[in-house]
């Protein structure tokens, strides 16, 4: 699996640019606010159909213009795919593949395996629990089409009866027959999204473990903890247990749309007490255990997304992933980076073809 080329218009920073790469390493050197990680950003919007940076798609248009374009031409399996996304002011986005407009982007997430590793992942540490909860999400939903059909059914659902909740609160009325039917669809999709998370965590905490310590050198324990009200309860009990609570709030207070993943070190938040080195080598040690679990579920190497990655690492750290790069652990890689002779360096170490693109 990898990426032949990708051709951008009106597409953030970019009028118009094309770029064909290499099918091991591509580097994107230059100064800040040139666009490099808006290239990064293009690619992981043909493997997601969304922006990992902006989630308004319409601010990834170029200022003055009213469309924009991604063109990516990918190689997987020997076959060629070429996969296009688009977005025209007013109207909906527009995912293609091989010329065949997607009904639901949800059809399309797995298709390309990518992990992008970023600065930008510091929101995993320091934001609320639904920051941490699209991350397992969004790992699962990339080798299991059912769960990301369970995570939508069970969101519109529990939208649903939000908005009965709304509803009995302004009209003074209470029909529990009603919520009932609402508290019984979210028990039983929710059962199935909590089972699915509880398998992931125990499948990914290894792999996360052997990223830390050779990151680390196992010079720190930390610990992944998965939190959910329905350790201790079935979803069912719990909604009929809040249902009070829940009519003077006017939403649903409990359920696996609360659930959190605990980021701990020597069994204290890392957000609290781990240093900022610590915080960074936990994270690299998460995404590169994404990319580990989904190349071993999916049987294909991700593409590998480091975005200004080498400025936030010090140089034992650049080193031992270098050496994965040595192992053949990656398949496809891009990197951006603003010193041009490090990146160089870097990439020269692993006697691996490469491109270096100075922007």
């Amino acid at each position: 699996m990898h990426l032949k080329q990708i051709s951008l218009f009106n597409y953030k920073n970019f009028t118009e640019a094309d770029f064909a790469f290499d099918s091991k390493i591509n580097c994107f050197v230059g100064k800040n606010g040139i666009g490099k990680t808006n290239v990064l950003d293009a690619i992981y919007h043909l493997a997601y159909g969304k922006s990992y940076f902006n989630p308004l798609a319409v601010q990834n248009i170029k200022h003055g213009e009213d469309f924009f374009v991604i063109d990516g031409e990918f190689d997987k399996n020997d076959r060629p795919e070429q996969i296009v996304c688009s977005l025209k002011k007013g109207q909906k986005k527009i995912l293609k593949r091989n010329g065949k407009i997607y009904d639901k982007f949800s059809d399309h997430v797995g298709f390309i395996p990518l992990v992008m590793i970023s600065p930008a992942d510091t929101d995993l540490i320091i934001e609320g629990s639904e920051t941490r909860r699209k991350f397992i999400d969004s790992v699962i939903s990339q080798l299991d089409a059912a769960y990301l059909q369970q995570l939508i059914q069970y969101q519109k659902v529990l939208g649903q009866r939000n908005a009965l909740l709304k509803y009995f609160a302004l009209n003074h009325t209470f029909e529990n027959d009603t919520l009932s039917i609402y508290n019984e669809q979210l028990d039983a999709l929710g059962h199935q999204i909590f089972e699915k998370r509880k398998a992931f965590i125990a499948d990914f905490i290894p792999i996360f473990n052997k990223h830390h310590q050779a990151i680390t050198g196992s010079a720190e324990t930390v610990q992944l903890v998965y939190e959910s009200s329905l350790h201790d309860s079935n979803l069912l009990a719990l909604l009929q247990e809040n249902i009070q609570k829940d009519r003077v709030l006017q939403y649903t207070s409990t359920g696996i749309h609360k659930d959190d993943l605990s980021f701990e070190i020597d069994h204290y938040p890392i957000k609290k007490f781990g240093s900022q080195g610590q915080q960074k080598s936990f994270l690299i040690a998460l995404k590169l255990a994404q990319f580990d679990f989904v190349k071993k579920k999916c049987g294909v190497k991700p593409i590998l997304l480091f975005d200004d990655i080498f400025d936030k690492l010090d140089e034992a750290r650049v080193g031992q992933i270098v050496q994965m790069v040595n192992n053949d652990d990656f398949g496809q890689l891009f990197i951006s980076d603003t010193h041009p002779e490090r990146t160089e360096a870097i990439v020269k170490s692993t006697h691996q073809s490469y491109k270096i693109f100075e922007l």
